[in-house]
């Protein structure tokens, strides 16, 4: 019975999400007389400098951002994004349409081009990691209270606080010490925060009202950083057995001198594992928000087929894009399981010593 109430409690969610795709549908068909794919995809998937919400009888209801920039003339500038929207510009700034900067804050120089200014602004992506990280921190903080007064008579945890620690135990056993080894108390921490902070992006970028829906771990800076948090802990904790398989590896000597065959490929696989990393989460987040959306699109692209049709499509597009949203929670689960394991099996042999090695 707990579990019909969740799927049901997702499925009012998932309804309530069609509202603003609804809405945006219905005036590219009203505007244009067909949908444009690619547009309603990637603009609920890019970054942008409001949090649009939803539309109402033509009208677009959204959460304006600040824009913080500087302009290498004027200085900086902050203001709310509103003085942008609908192609206005503000102060010299405006919202390019077009070009390499499509989508980004420019403003034009003495000879008329488009530049970027230094740009610090609040937006979609960055405001949904703070909201998603404080819900993180309140979640541990209300778990680690509950251990912090509990007396030592106490029965084990139960409900959510007896999840989390199955949770934090699977991933402390099962990955960190088996793959780490006997250093794993050092590294623990970090891989336990990255594992949950991709999980709860993950999960919270499936929820299509707000504060849900943003595309963090679907952003390739953020994958980016991660990978790199991980290239810092293999390769400054590293020991003398690592680097000198690196570069002096045990193969024939004719591999490594007088042109360093061996050396440059096992250099070159130190910066592969990250940007492996980087891709590999950045990649199924996104195409799995892609998949989704346009499972959606069919409708407003059916709709002027006839209501046979289009009902039939309509039934067949929301089936499949709850089944995708009811998969894409196991792949939330699977992508922050497989970072997490691969930047323990990185650090794990960057901490080889001679005598594990011999």
């Amino acid at each position: 019975m707990r579990i019909l109430r969740y799927l049901g409690l997702f499925l009012l969610v998932f309804a309530l999400g069609f509202v603003p795709m609804h809405a945006n549908g219905n005036e590219a068909a009203e505007g244009k007389g067909t949908v444009d794919v690619q547009e309603f995809v990637f603009g609920h998937i890019r970054d942008s400098y409001e949090w649009h919400l939803f539309s109402f009888q033509g009208k677009h209801v959204s959460i304006p951002l600040p824009v913080i920039v500087h302009s290498a003339t004027t200085g900086w500038h902050a203001f709310s994004s509103s003085h942008l929207t609908h192609g206005g510009e503000y102060e010299g700034f405006y919202i390019a349409t077009e070009g390499s900067y499509a989508g980004k804050v420019v403003e034009k120089d003495a000879q008329g081009n488009e530049v970027r200014p230094l740009d610090i602004s609040i937006t979609k992506t960055a405001l949904s990691l703070m909201i998603n990280s404080a819900l993180l921190l309140i979640i541990m903080l209300g778990v680690a209270r509950w251990y912090k007064n509990r007396k030592s008579s106490s029965e084990a945890p139960k409900g959510f606080v007896g999840f989390m620690e199955m949770f934090v135990m699977m991933i402390h056993d099962d990955v960190i010490v088996s793959c780490v080894g006997k250093d794993y108390k050092r590294f623990a921490p970090y891989l336990l925060t990255a594992f949950f902070f991709i999980f709860i992006n993950n999960l919270m970028g499936l929820v299509p009202i707000f504060p849900g829906g943003g595309n963090v771990t679907g952003n390739i800076a953020i994958t980016l950083f991660l990978a790199l948090m991980t290239f810092l802990a293999v390769n400054i904790f590293g020991t003398k057995a690592y680097w000198k398989d690196i570069f002096w590896p045990e193969v024939p000597t004719w591999l490594k001198v007088p042109v360093p065959f061996m050396p440059v490929i096992e250099l070159f696989g130190v910066f592969t594992k990250p940007f492996a990393l980087t891709v590999r989460l950045f990649a199924n987040i996104m195409a799995g928000h892609a998949i989704i959306l346009s499972l959606v699109s069919i409708i407003f692209i059916t709709a002027s087929l006839g209501a046979v049709l289009s009902t039939s499509m309509t039934i067949i597009s929301v089936l499949f894009s709850i089944f995708m949203s009811l998969l894409e929670i196991l792949v939330a689960f699977i992508q922050a399981y497989v970072f997490t394991m691969l930047s323990a099996v990185f650090i794990g042999l960057a901490r080889i010593h001679h005598e594990e090695h011999a």
